[in-house]
């Protein structure tokens, strides 16, 4: 068995503590008033740009292909798929840089449609209106049902323009196992899926209501995201805000998302990806993984989250992997995040277990290694604000705690938990770390200097 570790403290001297925190804690009060007002009524904290404000971009070498040229009514209830289709197919196969313009002041019904590539030049979507997904689930009756709005083998690809991407979702939500356990547990569309696209940029537009994931890269490559609005209700199933899998250089910044589900997931043999200046909330947090399900091998290295707001969630950033998987998680930091009331503001899970029947124990997992937290602050909903659970054959190697300044929010003593785990500390830490020996003292992992504009 490994060594088994807490910390807990039933009084603390807050006098010290209070005077290094107060300033950051009353700067943050009454923006999270906002936060929360927003996201419970589903308004983006980041102001979108209207359809009227939209800057019109177009170059004098650009040809515009609006919809409504190609017969698309935009009432929200004629089927104007073929429209987007035949738009698409004019625009990818134009010689010059083309440019497709879903105009402001309608809403435009889109069956599953995929956007296929490589196009003869770049092609950039302005989403002024809103596009609506079908309400009716059998319209994917012999369709792959993963997919709703499908992009892939793209190269310089750019969506933008204040819109709105609404996937409809209710009914979906209704018919999850994971709502009704008599429910047979099936697949549900993502709204944007990317797959095999590089250089590719997605901004100022609003996600909303997904069916299941919003916005979905694989196998993906130098990809820039910023000021979105993605959101769902708390209680929705699966909906992830944004899912990287088996892609690298992805680059996010300046997005409101709170869903039913991970703000952020990060998966699959993923790498280089930079995450700065997140609202996060309602949701499960921000997370790597789950890994290694069904014994199966991942690697994500070089992750770093700079900038982070998270209220009212699950989880505040989190590493999850199943047992019997192979492979590694290594150089990540978390850093400067702010927790507002987070059941689980730091944790690192390696008993993770999504399942209705309980997982075997098994020797093998993920390696975790080289893992900081730096500047973690706020308040935990629970007992347990930090949770390190490694693995009885691979335990947690180099973690790096540094000023995590965590309190109760009911105002309650808190603890942190530590299972195999080994690392080092420096700074004011509270509550106190609980590693079971020290590692060499390690920095913050820093990524090599690329950048994607944005």
């Amino acid at each position: 068995m490994g060594k088994m570790r807490s910390s807990s403290i039933s009084y603390f001297n807050f006098s010290s503590y209070s005077t290094s925190v107060a300033l950051f804690a009353s700067l943050y009060s009454i923006y999270f008033v906002l936060i929360s007002a927003n996201v419970n009524g589903f308004d983006s904290v980041i102001q979108l740009p209207t359809s009227a404000s939209v800057r019109n971009t177009t170059r004098k070498s650009e040809t515009l292909f609006d919809v409504g040229d190609f017969g698309a009514i935009g009432d929200g209830i004629t089927d104007d798929t073929n429209s987007f289709k035949d738009a698409w197919d004019k625009a990818c196969s134009s010689a010059s840089r083309s440019k497709i313009v879903i105009p402001g002041g309608y809403s435009f019904l889109v069956r599953p449609l995929n956007f296929a590539g490589p196009c003869r030049s770049k092609v950039s979507l302005r989403i002024a209106g809103t596009i609506l997904a079908p309400k009716d689930l059998e319209v994917w009756d012999g369709l792959n049902p993963r997919k709703w709005l499908y992009f892939r083998s793209m190269k310089h690809l750019t969506i933008e323009g204040g819109g709105t991407i609404n996937g409809m979702g209710q009914e979906w939500w209704a018919r999850s196992c994971k709502v009704n356990k008599t429910n047979p547990c099936q697949h549900a569309p993502t709204a944007l899926t990317f797959h095999r696209c590089n250089n590719l940029k997605v901004r100022n537009i609003e996600i909303l209501n997904s069916q299941q994931m919003h916005l979905a890269f694989t196998d993906c490559k130098h990809v820039a995201v910023s000021h979105l609005a993605v959101l769902a209700p708390a209680d929705s199933p699966n909906t992830d805000g944004i899912h990287i899998s088996s892609s690298t250089q992805i680059n996010i910044k300046d997005c409101t998302i709170g869903t039913g589900d991970d703000c952020i997931s990060i998966v699959g043999n993923s790498s280089r990806i930079k995450v700065r200046n997140i609202v996060c909330g309602p949701g499960h947090g921000i997370s790597i993984g789950s890994l290694g399900k069904s014994n199966s091998m991942s690697q994500v290295y070089n992750v770093h989250v700079n900038g982070a707001s998270i209220s009212n969630t699950e989880n505040g950033v989190r590493i999850k992997t199943w047992q019997g998987g192979t492979g590694f998680v290594r150089k990540i930091t978390f850093e400067s995040v702010w927790m507002e009331n987070v059941s689980n503001p730091i944790i690192i899970d390696q008993y993770y277990c999504d399942s209705l029947l309980p997982c075997s124990n098994k020797t093998s997992n993920i390696r975790i290694d080289s893992i900081s937290f730096v500047g973690i602050k706020g308040t935990s909903a629970t007992e347990k604000a930090i949770t390190v659970a490694c693995s009885d054959s691979c335990p947690c190697r180099k973690l790096y705690l540094e000023d995590v300044q965590l309190t109760s929010f009911s105002g309650d003593p808190i603890t942190s938990f530590c299972w195999e785990a080994y690392g080092s500390s420096s700074g004011l830490n509270y509550p106190p770390p609980c590693f079971s020996c020290n590692d060499s003292i390690l920095q913050p992992t820093v990524l090599s200097n690329w950048s994607q504009s944005i």
